[in-house]
């Protein structure tokens, strides 16, 4: 059931680096909805946005819904982390591009990251879908395109 579900964090690699140079948060994998506060999720999107701009990896939220998986990709545009692209795919309408700057990245993945147990388990088809949302970060090279 949704409500009894418990948000989880699992980062792999701890270290400042690992030995095949990737970055540590190339393993980060948060669940939504998340039981980190407010100011925490924060702080987690702003370091995500200064590890895009600076490493080889991008955010991806990943969002399930009884007709389908909606799934959006960050990645950085810029070597300043001012512009990001955006890669939106839908099951229904396939992928959609743009880039969008740093700020609309920022909210949109804190309003994602601070979803409500409530406002998650709402959605049509919550039992049937089973799954949770969830926030990965991972190398470029792993994301899916279009």
């Amino acid at each position: 059931m949704a409500s009894e579900r418990r948000s989880k964090t699992r980062v792999v690699h701890q270290a400042a680096s690992t030995p095949d140079g990737q970055s540590p948060w190339a393993d980060l994998e948060v669940t939504v909805p998340t039981d980190r506060d407010h100011a925490s999720v924060v702080a987690l999107v702003e370091c995500a946005l200064v590890e895009l701009t600076h490493e080889a990896v991008g955010a991806v939220f990943v969002s399930r819904h009884v007709w389908g998986t909606k799934r959006t990709q960050y990645v950085a545009a810029d070597d300043v982390g001012e512009q990001f692209q955006k890669r939106y795919f839908d099951d229904r309408l396939g992928w959609r591009e743009t880039t969008v700057p740093r700020g609309t990245v920022r909210d949109e993945l804190i309003t994602q990251l601070t979803r409500s147990a409530s406002t998650s388990s709402e959605r049509a088809g919550e039992a049937a879908v089973g799954e949770p949302d969830t926030f990965v970060v991972k190398p470029v090279r792993e994301l899916q395109t279009p």
